[in-house]
């Protein structure tokens, strides 16, 4: 498994960030770009917190494994090893979990198999309506490794002006390279096991206020399920599906490290 790293001076806490279906770690987490500051791990790193970005299998620097195949169970499975990993090397400290779009699931599907090295857990994009069931696939769907597009690759991008035409070019270009082909995954139906109700972790539900993939009534049925009592939902006025690496970058940043900060105290 690819672990991107971002070390903090005299660091309070770590976190683990996860990626959605197609675009791996460095074009979401560490988008570097001349005279612009978008990096989101640099960010997070700033505020004092170790920050790790894994990519799943089949993405970025993780190549695929022996079946071609990534589930929504693998990936959890991936993210409670990577979780554990980290905790060795802060310490045996617990990590803050962070799951964007798909990983929003894929981070749901782990903490509640699995809490003990998990602080905290923020969603940012999560799109699943919980109350629809997703039907088994057949055992015999093929392989699809469609190739990634510029036009897909620039698609979350939906707000005029919260980022520079030179950014975009800059995460197309990344995009790319990074993850040249999609990732295939199957056996969604592994996802109609979340059950917010089981779920006792600390939980931070970010929203971008323009992300059309994750509309409110998703986040209310999210939210109000949720077990534990210590939950937060921040809309991110003026964000959408990128949130983080746009204008709104600082009400992000500071919305999840306000929330993980009381963990570390």
């Amino acid at each position: 498994m690819a672990v991107w790293e971002k070390k903090a001076n005299n660091a309070k806490g770590a976190i683990l960030l996860i990626h959605g279906r197609t675009y791996s770690s460095l074009p979401n987490f560490d988008l570097q770009v001349e005279g612009e500051d978008l990096s989101f791990m640099d960010g997070i790193t700033e505020q004092g917190y170790n920050t790790y970005a894994l990519d799943l299998r089949g993405h970025g620097g993780t190549p695929r494994d022996s079946t071609q195949w990534l589930s929504p169970d693998k990936a959890a499975k991936d993210i409670l090893n990577v979780l554990n990993w980290i905790s060795k090397e802060n310490n045996n400290i617990n990590v803050h979990l962070f799951g964007f779009s798909m990983g929003t699931v894929s981070t749901l599907l782990a903490t509640q198999k699995n809490d003990k090295d998990i602080a905290s857990l923020t969603l940012f994009g999560f799109g699943k309506d919980l109350d629809k069931i997703i039907p088994e696939q057949k055992n015999d769907v093929q392989l699809k490794k469609i190739v990634n597009t510029p036009e897909h690759a620039a698609s979350d991008f939906i707000t005029p002006g919260n980022i520079s035409q030179k950014a975009i070019d800059a995460y197309v270009e990344m995009g790319l390279k990074y993850d040249p082909v999609k990732t295939d995954w199957r056996n969604y139906h592994e996802l109609n096991s979340i059950d917010p109700s089981i779920i006792t972790t600390p939980v931070l539900i970010l929203q971008g206020e323009l992300d059309p993939y994750s509309p409110t009534e998703k986040q209310v049925k999210l939210f109000t399920r949720l077990k534990t009592a210590d939950k937060s939902w921040v809309v991110i006025s003026g964000g959408d599906h990128a949130a983080f690496l746009e204008t709104p970058r600082k009400h992000f940043i500071h919305s999840l490290t306000s929330f993980i900060d009381r963990f570390n105290e």
